[in-house]
């Protein structure tokens, strides 16, 4: 075989070292699986990737460490996110890494047998991910939705109607926390008589959680900051956040787009928040409460 160039081999030291890297990812995420089976995929994936490692060391001649950061990342990701996102995070980097596997194809016979094997990982993964958090992801989406709509339009208008931190977080909390009881109770009487595998316990409770956690980040800036515009402004701010975080979550684990469900939550929570702005003046004027 020829020498390599150095551009060549600082590629293919990359390559080693994400490889040796997704290793012990795999590894750490298979002692999180409560399922056999998902566990031995894991640990047959993990041994694939240390062999690609050292098909790739035998060109290079290199012990190459890993990446203990990104190690611990996707462990902590799988830990705080659930497994599937992890994993479906990690699948984006690995799609980057067949891209620059194509690049070397011709010069490296190693990359096509190699390329083929990710492609079949994946393939494993996407039959892997199974998991109670995803199941329910339709009840959280229903918490957040409607907390994000109702309370972001609630609290612009009891910002202009009542010019009061303090009394406006007390009325935000009290509507917040009895609108999450309703929507738990709700969703426990809806999941109840739908046919899909799910306990409408934890149901109620994933569409309470995320209403009720939802309402506390919205009230937050109120309790802190005495400017009521500022106020209006961080919970508006912080809604739209909360928009961006979930959906990206969405879009990773559920591989949907991001952009279209971003717009659409963004649009329903300032639309709605827009109208009460103006319900919230008018009332104020039309009523004459100086408060």
């Amino acid at each position: 075989m020829e020498p390599l160039s150095k551009e060549m081999r600082d590629r293919i030291v990359g390559f080693q070292r994400n490889e040796i890297t997704e290793y012990h990812v795999y590894t750490r995420l298979a002692r999180l699986m409560p399922s056999d089976e998902n566990r031995r995929v894991l640990e047959r994936i993990a041994l694939d990737e240390k062999r690609h490692h050292a098909q790739w060391k035998e060109y290079t001649g290199e012990e190459v460490s890993p990446s203990r950061l990104h190690i611990w990342l996707y462990y902590l990701l799988s830990r705080v996110f659930g497994f599937t996102f992890a994993v479906k995070l990690m699948e984006r980097g690995e799609e980057r890494a067949q891209k620059a596997y194509d690049s070397v194809q011709s010069l490296l016979p190693e990359a096509k047998r190699i390329l083929e094997e990710e492609d079949e990982h994946e393939t494993q993964l996407l039959r892997l991910l199974d998991e109670e958090r995803l199941r329910y992801i339709g009840s959280v989406v229903l918490g957040l939705n409607d907390a994000l709509v109702e309370l972001t339009g609630a609290l612009t208008g009891f910002t202009f109607a009542l010019q009061n931190t303090r009394l406006i977080a007390l009325t935000g909390l009290i509507t917040g926390l009895a609108a999450a009881l309703s929507m738990a109770a709700s969703e426990y009487l809806s999941t109840k008589t739908d046919q899909r595998n799910r306990s409408p316990l934890r149901a109620s409770l994933y569409t309470g959680t995320a209403y009720a956690a939802a309402v506390g980040l919205l009230i937050f800036p109120y309790l802190i900051i005495a400017d009521l515009i500022v106020c209006l402004v961080c919970a508006l701010l912080t809604a739209l956040l909360i928009i961006a975080a979930f959906n990206y979550y969405i879009s990773v684990a559920k591989e949907e787009p991001f952009k279209n469900r971003f717009f659409e939550m963004a649009g329903l929570s300032f639309g709605v928040a827009g109208v009460t702005f103006g319900i919230g003046l008018a009332l104020r004027r039309l009523i004459s409460i100086d408060l």
